[in-house]
């Protein structure tokens, strides 16, 4: 299985709509801050996909965190802006680590980052639209089952 895993388009869908023809994933998950492009990321998978509330998605009903399995494994998906991602990922492990899940994905600081230290792994896909890290490539990260280590997440560039 293959899952995209995306964040901070901010109403710029065309990186999206690219990398989901290139990637061809079986599911997406967004961290948030679609901006009211829900619907238009939705249609264009072709697979499931799964948004959460992010800071910047005004008006919108989708939910502020989701709780998703993954073959074996328990993601907690959330923005992240209520955990102070901004100042390092250490919050938001202690809690994903309270709420027993395996991998945490967020989003909200548009700098991309995996960490698998300690017992939950934690996934920030960077931003599509708005990238912050050194260089601003567009990012995001894919996450395949299977393998010795049972997953393995690969952060991408445009």
């Amino acid at each position: 299985m293959k899952v995209l895993i995306v964040s901070d388009t901010h109403r710029k869908n065309d990186n999206y709509f690219t990398v989901v023809e290139k990637e061809r994933p079986d599911m997406v998950i967004h961290c948030g801050d679609a901006e009211g492009s829900e619907y238009a990321l939705t249609q264009g998978a072709q697979c499931p996909v799964y948004i959460v509330l992010g800071n910047n998605d005004y008006f919108s009903n989708l939910p502020r965190e989701l709780d998703l399995e993954i073959g074996p494994y328990k993601v907690w998906v959330t923005h992240g802006h209520n955990y102070y991602v901004s100042m390092g990922n250490e919050h938001i492990r202690r809690e994903a680590l309270v709420k027993g899940v395996d991998i945490v994905m967020y989003g909200h600081t548009h700098r991309p980052s995996v960490d698998r230290s300690g017992p939950v792994t934690s996934v920030n896909p960077g931003s599509l639209s708005y990238p912050r890290q050194e260089g601003h490539r567009p990012s995001y990260a894919v996450m395949e089952l299977g393998g010795e280590d049972g997953f393995h997440i690969r952060m991408e560039y445009l």
